[in-house]
């Protein structure tokens, strides 16, 4: 959530920012967030004005009732009354129009950093690095789903017999595969001095709103209704919400977690090819790493976090391209975001594997995340997170990439986890 006194001191920055993000309407809804704000300020000034009269009365009654002058003190008390009447009707106003604002505020997305670029669709966005060289697969080479079924991997009809479509049940070497890269995952991470946890997968209404899923994303999201709560989309929520409420030392900067979790995801009105077998599930496994940092570290960070991920997808030998999103294509809550995309061979496409953000002080002004300086003074902190990885497109990928008329070869990194080389 932007700071209000950030957007009443720059409107025209504000609105220059929001229009690389495509935000509609957003000269009207700033305007109103300026001109509710203008009016806060007034009744505050007007109830502070009050109960400084209502402050002055009463001393002055006391000093009355000590000299004797008790008519006079009584007729100055019904005054007093008339003030506490108006501070109510203040204070009320006061409460109608900070919810006012508030309500506007949850709708305006982050500003956009000042090196993203402009753009209304994925395909513009900027390609600013690319890795690896594109497999040639022999001329029966076949898709991760036909891949699955014939080497009994995933068996997705039993998912929907058990669940619903995107709900794949992965058997044998296909669930070693899956065990496999959350150890494998999980131990770079740590390796890398992210501190491993294990969150819950339900999170309450406060957490949603922390990290900027609600109330933009509750759509996408499944909600048990009896308890109110939220099955999380990614461990960014849960993960970035320990730090909610909460005043950090600047000297514990930067905190970096890392954590595996199954993730939820309706995926509300997606349909088609694109979708098949591992592409787009409504159920999947993934390791996120979040990192709370200095304000003014945290895009070294992002590209120390770029990097990492870029690191994890060559030891896993897959060809993949890195992509600063433009702004018609940034989720709601980022400031700067790329997106790491692995080449699927037998699919002829790129598959997004994992997005690396920073939210600079968007979810840390949510969540109140704050630290406290050496001049002991208190500011936001910025908030990053990654994905590192996603395990379905990662699969579909090793599986295709790396078919042979014999079998699929299994990534030399992974040999030790999985415990066997080939899939056969």
């Amino acid at each position: 959530m932007l700071q209000l006194n950030f957007i009443r001191e720059n409107k025209e920055e504000v609105l220059k920012r929001l229009a690389i993000k495509n935000f509609k309407d957003a000269d009207t809804i700033i305007s109103k967030i300026i001109d509710l704000d203008t009016n806060r300020r007034t009744i505050q000034k007007q109830a502070d004005d009050c109960k400084a009269e209502a402050n002055a009365l009463a001393k002055q009654i006391g000093e009355l009732m000590k000299s004797g002058k008790k008519d006079e003190a009584e007729g100055i008390k019904a005054k007093t009354g008339e003030l506490k009447t108006k501070e109510k009707e203040f204070d009320e106003a006061l409460k109608a129009t900070e919810d006012d604002i508030h309500k506007l505020l949850v709708l305006v997305p982050n500003l956009p950093n000042a090196t993203v670029p402009p753009g209304k669709t994925p395909e513009e966005n900027l390609n600013v690095y690319e890795h690896g060289t594109i497999p040639t697969l022999h001329e029966n080479a076949i898709p991760h789903w036909e891949l699955a079924a014939k080497y009994d991997l995933i068996d997705f009809e039993l998912g929907v017999k058990l669940t619903g479509a995107g709900f794949p049940v992965y058997k044998g070497k296909g669930a070693r595969l899956q065990r496999a890269l959350q150890n494998y995952f999980l131990d770079k991470a740590t390796a890398k001095g992210y501190l491993e946890v294990q969150p819950p997968i339900l999170v309450n209404e406060d957490s949603g709103f922390g990290t900027g899923q609600l109330p933009d994303k509750e759509g996408q999201m499944y909600h048990v209704g009896v308890d109110n709560l939220y099955m999380i989309p990614t461990a960014e929520v849960p993960i970035t919400n320990i730090y909610r409420d909460v005043i950090l030392k600047e000297s514990d900067l930067p905190i970096k977690n890392c954590g595996y979790t199954l993730c939820f995801r309706r995926e509300a009105g997606s349909y088609g090819k694109d979708v098949r077998g591992l592409n787009r599930l409504h159920q999947f496994d993934k390791v996120e790493i979040v990192q709370i940092a200095h304000p003014d570290k945290s895009y070294e960070i992002l590209e120390e976090m770029r990097e990492y991920v870029a690191g994890l997808l060559k030891d896993l030998e897959l060809p993949f391209r890195t992509l600063k999103l433009c702004g018609g294509d940034m989720s709601f809550g980022s400031a700067l975001t790329y997106d790491m995309e692995v080449f699927s061979a037998a699919q002829k496409r790129w598959l997004e594997v994992s997005s690396v953000s920073n939210f600079e002080s968007f979810q840390t002004n949510r969540l109140k995340c704050r630290f406290k300086g050496a001049d002991g003074k208190t500011q936001l902190a910025h908030s990053l997170n990654g994905s590192a990885l996603a395990f379905p497109r990662i699969l579909a990928s090793i599986l295709e990439n790396n078919q042979t008329p014999e079998g699929i070869k299994i990534p030399k990194a992974l040999i030790p986890y999985a415990g066997f080389d080939m899939i056969s």
